[in-house]
């Protein structure tokens, strides 16, 4: 038999990385857990072999590399570079440089099949789309896996997400494992991995960390993208459990933007000198300040670093541009810009935005992190139940290269402790033994490891109850429309992986035209069951509808019954299946986006 293996992938915005342990060990904790050394170019023709592969790909131009010297073990004629050297010469050249595809794959309003990126390059740079861009970075670990282990596709991978990605980027992540050539993937929210790399680190010593009645807020903040989770704890038995109690919306506000927010403020130490960027420089410049960032984050006693910008000639300034990082700017612009103290009552900014606006990903309009947490917590109280003005955490859990940093984590702390004391709570604690840069890859393989049989696993179910809305049939009254019921479909905390048949009934399903879906929730409609036809949907709260066109003939009205499941990811499956079974139709809404 060919040995199996508990695999985690961290697709990652910026870094990527492959962690795994061994099925076949004694049950008990398991193996131990490696991290898969992945040898990538960091100069032409020079391969070393490093636990992260910066997400990055460099799209090469012809002859811009001597033949041969952009190979890699398994393809000796590479035209385009992912990793550590894709990261270095892509800031030089930024016009060619992928970056952020996951953003990308999860920005609804572009095509993310199409080749889009980089985002803004000049015509003659071929260009690629998100889901192949990510499906490069899977390939290359798929490549440095199998060089001396079995073939990917043949084993279990747990591929993460952020919490927040809805129905259709998660999808796509799916495609770009298939086009990577992994088969058997299942998806695995990052707060969550985080949360089980931290349990298998403490090993039975978790217990002693957290106890019944605590609530753990994960912040995640990583590349792309701030995540926010709580997780209850309580009492089963005599056993500790943990269960899911809510995740917050999809906020592109991350590294990139901190990236950026450093190189507009170098910029002004150019202008101060009569030296004027372009957007070119100001890309490169933004990819030095990542460089540096990410230098003085890890060490910690780095007072400056240097940044580099390339020059564009004597007619417009002549030679490469040179000046430093400060300890002092770093902390002002991140500390300051990013995680700036305020009270829990103040929400992020939303500005009325422009007529006409330039297509990019759509970033968070307000850059304070705190006050995206704020509001995940005042909105929170309402959702679990709470008489509180805000859900109260007890612990918390860091995760994210960017909390590499003292500073920022100590600025959250005293931030969110700030909310609690003024509302009488006691103080929440950090959980220590975070692994911020491995940590994602490490959950998702133990969680492998948990779906296997061992461990602990981290119990989810929906935060509120949903419906499907079911147009009444009768007469046609002159200046009234038919009323629309509600169909119960998922109950208050259905858990994932489950589905639920619900009670027969048959429904006419339209196909083969246009139409529209309704689906309505509540947050306070905890008894509701399967299949409880609510007769006033007005009591609910609407949901974006899913509008589409069902295969099959034109208008037709087909007699479905309805069954309804919930997936290992939090989507809610609608599935609607002809008497007989002679048709399946399935709709998929997001039941994380609250």
């Amino acid at each position: 038999m060919k040995k199996k293996y508990a695999i985690g992938i961290d697709l990652g915005t910026t870094h990527s990385a492959l962690s795994f342990l061994s099925l076949d060990a004694e049950k008990g904790r398991g193996a131990q857990q490696a991290v898969l050394p992945v040898p990538q170019l960091t100069a032409p023709g020079t391969i070393e072999s490093k636990q992260l592969l910066p997400s990055f790909l460099y799209l090469a131009a012809n002859a811009e590399f001597p033949e041969g010297s952009l190979g890699l073990p398994w393809n000796k004629s590479l035209g385009e570079v992912t990793g550590e050297f894709a990261r270095t010469h892509g800031a030089k050249v930024p016009t060619r440089l992928v970056s952020s595809a996951k953003s990308w794959l999860g920005h609804p309003t572009v095509d993310r099949r199409s080749a889009i990126l980089p985002w803004g390059a000049p015509q003659d740079v071929t260009k690629v789309s998100p889901v192949d861009a990510s499906a490069k970075y899977l390939e290359h670990l798929r490549h440095a896996w199998e060089r001396e282990l079995p073939k990917l596709a043949e084993q279990d991978v747990v591929i993460t997400v952020p919490a927040s990605f809805d129905a259709a980027a998660r999808d796509l992540t799916l495609e770009a494992a298939s086009k990577a050539g992994l088969s058997r993937v299942t998806l695995l929210e990052e707060p969550q991995a985080a949360l089980y790399a931290w349990l298998e680190a403490q090993g039975d010593n978790w217990r002693k960390s957290l106890k019944p009645g605590d609530v753990l807020l994960i912040i995640d903040v990583g590349g792309g993208t701030s995540d926010f989770s709580l997780i209850g704890v309580s009492d089963a038995g005599g056993e500790l459990q943990l269960e899911r109690l809510a995740v917050g919306d999809h906020i592109l506000l991350g590294g990139d933007n901190m990236d950026l927010a450093l190189a507009y403020t170098l910029n002004e130490k150019f202008k101060a000198q009569g030296k004027t960027l372009d957007n070119w420089q100001m890309a490169s410049l933004t990819q030095a300040c990542r460089v540096a960032k990410e230098m003085m984050t890890t060490d910690a006693a780095l007072a400056k670093a240097p940044i580099t910008v390339p020059g564009r000639g004597s007619s417009l300034i002549g030679g490469t541009l040179k000046t430093e990082l400060l300890r002092e700017e770093l902390e002002r612009v991140l500390v300051e810009g990013f995680f700036p103290r305020v009270a829990v009552t103040e929400l992020p900014r939303q500005s009325l935005r422009g007529g006409l606006t330039q297509m990019s990903l759509p970033y968070a309009q307000d850059a304070a992190v705190t006050k995206h947490l704020a509001a995940f917590l005042s909105r929170q109280a309402g959702s679990l139940g709470l008489k509180h003005a805000f859900a109260r955490p007890t612990a918390v859990l860091f995760n994210g290269g960017v909390f590499k940093a003292q500073s920022l984590r100590t600025r959250i702390i005293e931030t969110l402790n700030s909310w609690l004391k003024a509302d009488g709570a006691a103080e929440a604690r950090e959980l220590d033994g975070a692994d911020l840069d491995l940590a994602v890859a490490r959950g998702a393989a133990y969680y492998g490891w948990v779906k296997a049989g061992h461990g602990i696993r981290i119990r989810g179910g929906t935060a509120r109850s949903y419906y499907v809305g079911v147009e009444s049939s009768g007469l046609a009254v002159p200046g009234f429309t038919p009323p629309v019921k509600a169909l119960c479909v998922a109950p208050f905390g259905m858990e994932e992986g489950t589905q639920a048949d619900i009670p027969p009934q048959e429904f006419g399903l339209v196909v083969g035209e246009p139409t529209r879906f309704r689906f309505f929730s509540s947050s306070t409609r905890r008894d509701d069951k399967v299949g409880e036809m609510l007769d006033d949907a007005s009591v609910l709260e609407e949901l974006p509808p899913i509008e589409t066109a069902l295969p099959g003939a034109g208008g037709a009205l087909v007699p479905v019954n309805i069954q309804a499941a919930v997936t290992e990811l939090g989507a809610l499956e609608v599935r609607c299946l002809e008497r007989g079974g002679k048709g399946r139709w399935k709709l998929e809404l997001n039941v994380r986006a609250d």
